[in-house]
This record gives C-alpha cells, structure tokens and sequence, in this order.
C-alpha cells in the first residue's frame, strides 16, 4: 500500500509544539555502564508502571488510576486479546494506548501495527506521536538503540531498524496484503472511528462494520497471536464501537465521573476542573462527551417541539408546578430544583417558562414569586408543589419559614401541595407525556429556547430512559403541572376527558 503522503512542512507545524514541550525531559543518562543499563532495562521492563514513566515522563505527570493500570495489565498479558475501551475524553485512553504499544514493539512481542480512523489523515495524525517519540526520545534511542529506519519513515507508514512497522488506514480504505516481510498485522488499533454525522446514518455504521469484519480482522495470521484495540466514546446507540462492545473479549467503560458524580482519575481531573467543563457546554454535549451516554440514546422522546406561545391573555389559567428537591448536590444525577409555568389552550399544553437548576432553597421560594409578577394580573395563576419534600417537618419549618420571609415584602403567595399518590416516575412521564409530545401536543416555548433553564429541560426529555440514568427532574414537572391542569379541566367540564384518567371513551388519547 502506498504511503500516506503529508508535506513535512505540514507536519512539522503540527507537531512543533510536542517535540518542545514532551522530548525535553527525556535526555538519556550517559554516564552508565553496559551493565548497569541492562540491569536497569531489566527491571523497567519487568515493571510497565515504571517503565512508562521512565520513557514518557512528561506524558506520566499525574498517577495512574486504578482502570489505567488494570487495562494494562490485560494488554500486556494477553497475546491473543479483543478490547474495546469505551473511556471518555480526558482519560488518556490514546496515550495509554502508545504506551502498550511501544513497550510491545520495542520488546518485540509486537511487530506488524494498523492503525485505523475515520479518515487516513485522521489515523496519520493520531499515529505520528508514535513516531516522534521512535525519533526524538533519547531515553528510547539509548536502551533501544536507533529506530528510524531511513526511506522507512514517512507520515502515517514506517518501520523501524528493529524491524516493527505502523501503518495508519482511513475507515473504508483496503487493508489486504499489509505485511512486514513475512508477519500479518498482530496488532489493529482502532481509534474514533465514529464521527456525531455518521451515527446518524445506519447505512454509513453497517457499511463500516462489515469493511472491519471482512477486511481489516482477516489481515491477521491465523495461527499467530492477534490484538485488536478499540479507542472512542459510545456516540449512538448503533455505531461501530457499541458493535464491538458486542464481540470484545473485555469491554471497560470508564466516564468522566463515576456513578455517585466522583472523579474517576482525581489525580488528574479534580472536581473544580470537571465542574468547569459542564459550565462551559449543554448537559446533552457533556453526557455525550465525557459520560457515554449520547442523545440518540433517549428511548421516549426522541425529539421536542418549540413554538409560539399564544398571548397569556388567552389561557383560562395556568400552573406553576414546582418540586423544591433537598439535594444542593452537583452530582449530575442529583436532584435538581425545578418549577415550570404551563397552559393550556385549544388541546396543545404550553410550557411557558421556568426554572431548572441547582440552587438554594431561598432561590426556589423566589422562583414562585419571579412567576406571580411574569404572570400579573393576565391569567389566573395556581401554584403548586411536589409534596412528598414538604411531608417532611424538617422542611415544611424551612419552606414555610422561607415563604413567610418572601411575603413580608411581596405579598402572600398561596402554594397548594400536590397530595396525589404518583405511579413510578419513569411510568408517569411516559405515559403521561409522550402521547401528547408524539402529536405535536406539548410545545416548549420557543422565545426560550436558548434559556439555560429550558436547555436543561428539553436535555432531560431526550436522556429520559427507562432506567432513569440522568435526573429527570423537569419532566416530572411538567408531567405533575400537565396532571393538575387536567383535573381542572375535568371539573370545568366534567364529561371531557383527563390524560391519567381511566374513562368509559375507549378510544384512547
């Protein structure tokens, strides 16, 4: 296969600022003797932790975590091995990757490399560490010896005086015939090879898939020992990394942030920095981004609808529905405070406005009153609220504490409590909600579409899952201020018919 050709220009601009800031602290220790680097060798090699630190120091500068290590360890024990790791970004999955690989090739258990991306520039580009560090890194060069294999050694193909090739392939490019004299490929890494715009298209996923299975997989040997390594986040439900999470011998998911909202590397990522990276993206980017969990996996609402809301003049009334959660937690599951204005008018619920967010107490009381004055005198306004929190006596003092403060300067504010004994939350927002959101029946306002509030609300309807795997907090209020509107309905008009109702009509809603 012909080499990928890049202009060493180009190169060189891309990869100047690596060469500064990564080989300068590797300067090999040349006042050693034979025996005294071999020894040293020995015991570095015998120890990979050490041995990737000694070698990349600078790439090494926060500690391991505990999936790093352990992912190692199956690499580097298992010949014959199927991988696929699903971690997200800033878990140094790539360079973990480079790591392995160079202790392998320089030690020889490896020897035939495909690296492979979504595009050939792509893979070149993820490969071309690899070679600066074969080039530039002294520490390697003087236990190693010289690797740059003259008239081997172009951008995206080259092979070492050693004798370990690396090769960087594009999604759909052929692969057949790639040898090292007489050795097949014994290593396949596979890195993003899924992009946001072709999960969209199954056509695209399936079509790559079988590339993988009936081209790249069979350039192994088939008596000789063969790793395959896939590297990327879980863009969609049905993209190629979820299909080899299905065939994979071992498949490590590792998010952001574990389970209880804890960093999974804290040595590296602190909880200040990850919280300064959900401040500066929507929830939906960064549960696509750094927990694995894509929009595209919403099994309810696979989209919203935004529209005009008619002047509130014309609503009989509407409802403040709001659920004061005691959580304050940044845990993304966490609870979140919530209250939304909604209305209702010729058979579409509108949400008009409203609050989602982690605040304090007092910020929720304020929210209601921050709802009186949007209102005014331009419709009748119900206030209610989630009542299973205010069953509680701790915070029944707290809230009725807090409304009395609000009242002394802005008047009494009358919160009727929602007594309703609810069905499982998951259940309610289904059945309650997805009919009307189907038929183009609940419409969010679209004046507030850019509302952070409002993101994180249409955010939760399409993370929604049966298994409740992101808060969910917004949609139940909306599903609780939907509920109350229809019983009043129902009471205006008695023989109409009220979503959550049982009705002798059979024909369903």
């Amino acid at each position: 296969m012909a080499a990928i050709q890049t202009s060493d220009r180009q190169a060189k601009l891309s990869w100047d600022s690596y060469y500064k800031n990564f080989l300068s602290s590797v300067n090999a220790d040349l006042n050693e003797t034979e025996s005294e680097r071999k020894k040293r060798i020995k015991a570095l090699e015998g120890d990979f932790e050490a041995w990737k630190k000694y070698y990349f120091p600078k790439y090494c500068s926060s500690p391991s975590a505990d999936f790093h290590k352990k992912g190692s360890k199956r690499i580097l024990s298992n010949a014959e091995w199927y991988e696929s790791r699903v971690w997200a970004r800033e878990l140094a999955k790539d360079t973990l990757c480079m790591f392995e690989t160079l202790y392998q090739t320089l030690t020889g258990v490896k020897k035939n490399i495909l690296f492979i991306s979504n595009s050939a520039d792509k893979a070149s580009e993820l490969l071309e560490p690899y070679r600066i560090e074969l080039t530039k890194n002294e520490r390697i060069i003087n236990d190693y010896g010289v690797q740059q294999m003259p008239g081997s050694w172009a951008y995206g193909d080259f092979t070492t005086i050693q004798g370990a090739s690396f090769l960087a392939i594009g999604a759909d490019q052929s692969p057949r015939g790639s040898r090292n004299e007489n050795i097949r490929p014994d290593k396949v890494i596979i890195s993003d090879i899924d992009t946001d715009q072709d999960v969209l298209n199954t056509d695209i996923i399936e079509k790559r898939w079988k590339w993988f299975e009936k081209a790249v997989y069979p350039t192994r040997a088939v008596d000789k020992p063969f790793q395959i390594i896939w590297l990327g986040n879980l863009l969609a439900k049905d993209c190629c990394v979820a299909r080899a999470m299905a065939k994979a011998d071992y498949v490590d998911i590792v998010n952001l942030e574990d389970k209880n909202g804890n960093s999974t590397w804290p040595e590296k990522n602190t909880a200040e920095h990850i919280a300064r990276i959900k401040s500066g993206i929507s929830t939906a980017a960064y549960q696509a981004e750094y927990m694995n969990t894509p929009l595209t996996e919403g099994s309810v609402f696979k989209e919203m609808y935004w529209g005009k809301v008619p002047d509130l003049k014309k609503f009989k009334f509407v409802v403040a529905y709001g659920d004061p959660a005691p959580s304050n937690s940044k845990n993304p599951k966490g609870s979140l405070k919530t209250i939304f204005l909604i209305g209702f008018l010729d058979g579409v619920y509108y949400v008009i406005t409203g609050f989602l967010d982690h605040v304090t107490n007092a910020d929720f009381v304020k929210w209601y009153y921050a709802l009186k004055d949007y209102i005014g005198d331009k419709s009748q306004l119900y206030n209610y609220v989630e009542n299973n929190t205010l069953q509680d006596p701790f915070y029944q003092q707290v809230f009725i504490g807090l409304f009395a403060n609000e009242a002394k300067e802005k008047g009494f504010l009358g919160i009727i409590p929602d007594t309703r004994n609810k069905p499982d939350k998951f259940s309610r927002i289904e059945g309650n909600l997805e009919p009307l959101n189907r038929l183009g029946k609940l419409v969010l306002n679209e004046k507030e579409m850019n509302n952070p509030h409002f993101v994180r609300l249409h955010d939760q309807f399409l993370l929604l899952t049966p298994k409740l795997s992101y808060a969910a907090d917004g949609c139940d209020a909306i599903e609780g201020g939907v509920w109350i509107i229809n019983q009043k309905l129902a009471e205006i008009n008695p023989g109409s018919i009220a979503i959550g109702h049982k009705s002798n009509n059979a024909k369903r809603y």
